[in-house]
C-alpha cells in the first residue's frame, strides 16, 4: 500500500471546491466523501486563509512522487519549455551562444536561420536587445532567452559588438522556427563503417537520421555505430521507427502493457533502411527509455551487438493529461516490454530518491568498471529469438560486449577545471582571437585533426586561468589529464569552426567504447549475431 498523505487528499479535494452537492453525490465511496468533507472542512474552517493554488501543486507533486519516479506535474509555464527538444523546433532568432565575461557571445549562426540570413557572425557579441543594454549586468542564460525567443513573425532589435567595426552594428531580426536537432554527429570511422550519434528520440529524430545514413551510404558504409550513450529517450514512435530501420517486416519491436492499458505490440513494417549490414549500438548508463526500446529490440532479434555498460533501466509509458489551467501531469499507464518479454524498468520499491542515486550506487559497487560486479539471479535470465543467447532482465538492457567507465585519465584538479567552466572560457577566447586564423589554415576536419595542437604556452594560459579561479595547479594531476584536457578543448575549438558535430569527431578518436566496437567489427565470426 503506497502511503497518501493528507497534503494528497487536499489534492483531490481541492478540485472539487464550490461545486454543488449534487457533484458530490457523483462519488460513491466512503473515500471520496472523507476526501471531500476534509476539504470543505480546510476551506472553511482553517484558521487562516489558505493559498488553494499553492496546496494543490504542492499536492499532485507528492501524490505521483509516491507514485513513481516518472509520473510527474508539469506547470503551466513549464509544458511549452518541456515540448520543444521534442516537437524538433524552438521559435527564436537562431542562434548558439555562451556568455563570455558577462557578454553574449554568439558561437555560431543556426545555417538557414533569421539571424544568419540578416548577417549575424560567429564571435558578434550583444551588447543591446530592444534597446536595453544586456552586456555587463550579469545576464543568465534564462534571460537570454526570455529576451530572444518569441512568437514567429515577431521582431527584435539587437545591435552587436564586432571586432571589425568601430561602431556598434544594428540588426532587426525577424523570429522564426528554429530546429532542434536530435542527431549530434555522423561521419565514417574507417572506409567501410560509419557513426551516428543521436542525444534524443524527437519528432525528426528518424528524419535525420534517414539522411545521415544515405549520405554515408555514399562515402562507402558497409558496417553501422550506431551511438545512444546518454541519450535519454523521447517519442515511443520514433524509437519503433528507428528500429524498424533495421529489423524486417513483423518482427516485434516492443510491447506495452499495464493494468487500466491493453497489451499493444509494435512491429517492423517492410521498409528498413539498414536491415543487412553488421550493427553495433552503443549504451551507456545514461541511454534510458526509447533507447532501451531500439537496443532491446536488436539485442532479441541477434540484429546487432550491444556495446557499453547496461542502460539507465525506465520503461514506464507516461501519457499526458492536460489540466484547467494549461498544466499537465505525466501518469505512468503501462510498461515498456523488449521481444522476449523482458521488462526495461528497474526497480523503484525504495521511493523516487533511492531510485535515482541507484547510478550511484552502480559506481560504488564497481559495476561500472567490472560486469561481474552485476548479480543476475537465474530468474533474470531470457533466451534471445533468433540464436538462442541468453540476455538479462531486471532492468536496463545489459551489453553483449561490456565496456568498463575510463576514468584512467580523470582528476580532481581536470574536474575542476570542467566545473569552473575555465576550459569553454579558454576555448572561446582563443577561437575568438584566432577564428579567421583557424578558418584558412584548416579548410576541413580532417587537415585539423591531424595538424592542430595546442602550444605549450596556450597550455599554460589555461592553468593561469584555473589560478586567477582559486584552482590551485596540481602537476601530478594534470600530468594525469592532459591528454583529456587538451583532447577535449581541441574539440571545442572544431566545434567552434566546424560544428558541433566535429566535436565528437575528435573526441572519439580515444573512446573507449569505439575501439571496442571497430574490434567487435572486425572479429564478427565470434558473435552470435545472425548476418542478413
Amino acid at each position: 500500500m503506497k502511503r497518501v498523505g493528507f497534503i494528497v487528499q487536499i489534492l483531490v479535494l481541492s478540485f472539487l471546491i464550490n461545486q454543488s452537492t449534487a457533484t458530490a453525490q457523483m462519488f460513491g465511496s466512503k473515500q471520496d466523501l472523507k476526501m471531500l468533507r476534509v476539504l470543505q472542512l480546510v476551506s472553511n474552517q482553517y484558521v487562516e486563509e489558505v493559498d488553494q493554488e499553492v496546496i494543490v501543486e504542492s499536492a499532485i507533486k507528492n501524490m505521483l512522487t509516491e507514485l513513481d519516479p516518472h509520473s510527474v506535474y508539469i506547470s503551466a509555464d513549464e509544458v511549452k519549455e518541456m515540448n520543444e527538444p521534442l516537437q524538433g523546433n524552438f521559435e527564436g532568432i537562431g542562434i548558439q551562444f555562451n556568455i563570455l565575461r558577462d557578454t553574449i557571445m554568439v558561437v555560431a549562426p543556426i545555417p538557414g536561420g533569421p539571424s544568419e540570413k540578416v548577417g549575424i557572425m560567429a564571435g558578434d557579441r550583444i551588447i543591446k536587445i530592444d534597446g536595453e543594454i544586456v552586456a555587463g549586468n550579469g545576464i543568465k542564460n534564462k534571460g537570454v532567452f526570455t529576451k530572444l525567443r518569441g512568437d514567429k513573425g515577431t521582431k527584435v532589435d539587437v545591435s552587436i559588438k564586432r571586432k571589425s567595426s568601430d561602431i556598434l552594428l544594428d540588426f532587426t531580426i525577424t523570429r522564426d522556427k528554429i530546429p532542434i536537432y536530435s542527431l549530434d554527429a555522423s561521419y565514417m570511422l574507417n572506409y567501410n563503417t560509419g557513426y551516428i550519434k543521436l542525444n534524443r528520440f524527437a519528432k525528426t529524430t528518424v528524419t535525420e537520421f534517414r539522411k545521415a545514413l544515405a549520405d554515408l551510404k555514399l562515402q562507402g558504409l558497409e558496417n553501422l555505430v550506431l551511438d545512444l550513450g546518454g541519450n535519454g529517450g523521447g517519442l515511443l514512435d520514433q524509437a519503433v521507427m528507428l528500429a524498424d530501420e533495421f529489423l524486417v517486416e513483423d518482427q516485434l519491436i516492443v510491447y506495452t502493457e499495464g493494468y487500466h492499458s491493453y497489451k499493444r505490440e509494435y512491429s517492423a513494417s517492410e521498409y528498413g533502411g539498414f536491415e543487412k549490414g553488421k550493427l553495433i549500438v552503443l549504451i551507456d548508463e545514461g541511454s534510458a527509455s526509447a533507447s532501451e526500446i531500439l537496443s532491446g529490440a536488436v539485442q532479441d532479434w541477434d540484429r546487432g551487438v550491444i556495446v557499453g555498460r547496461r542502460s539507465f533501466g525506465k520503461g514506464l509509458v507516461q501519457n499526458q493529461f492536460l489540466l484547467p489551467d494549461g498544466a499537465m501531469i505525466r501518469l505512468t499507464v503501462s510498461r515498456y516490454h523488449t521481444p522476449t518479454d523482458r521488462m526495461i524498468q528497474k526497480p523503484y520499491e525504495n521511493g523516487t530518491e533511492e531510485y535515482h542515486k541507484e547510478i550511484i550506487e552502480r559506481y560504488e559497487n564497481g559495476e561500472l568498471s567490472d560486469l561481474s560486479k552485476t548479480d543476475f539471479p537465474d530468474s533474470l535470465k531470457y533466451t534471445t529469438l533468433v540464436k538462442g543467447r541468453t540476455v538479462f532482465g531486471g532492468g536496463g538492457i545489459t551489453p553483449d560486449v561490456f565496456v568498463p567507465i575510463d576514468t584512467t585519465q580523470y582528476s580532481e584538479y581536470y574536474g575542476s577545471l570542467v566545473r569552473k567552466g575555465i576550459v569553454n572560457q579558454f576555448v572561446l577566447d582563443y577561437v575568438d582571437a584566432n577564428r579567421d586564423k583557424l578558418k584558412t589554415k584548416y579548410t576541413d576536419i580532417d587537415k585539423f585533426d591531424d595538424d592542430f595542437n595546442f602550444s605549450e604556452k596556450e597550455i599554460k594560459d589555461l592553468i593561469k586561468r584555473g589560478e586567477k579561479e582559486g584552482i590551485e595547479f596540481n602537476e601530478e594531476q594534470f600530468e594525469t589529464s592532459k591528454m583529456l584536457l587538451t583532447k577535449i578543448s581541441k574539440g571545442l575549438v572544431a566545434r567552434d569552426i566546424f560544428g558541433a558535430g566535429a566535436y565528437f569527431q575528435i573526441v572519439n578518436t580515444e573512446d573507449k567504447a569505439i575501439q571496442k566496437a571497430l574490434e567487435v567489427l572486425d572479429n564478427w565470426k565470434e558473435y552470435l549475431v545472425s548476418e542478413k
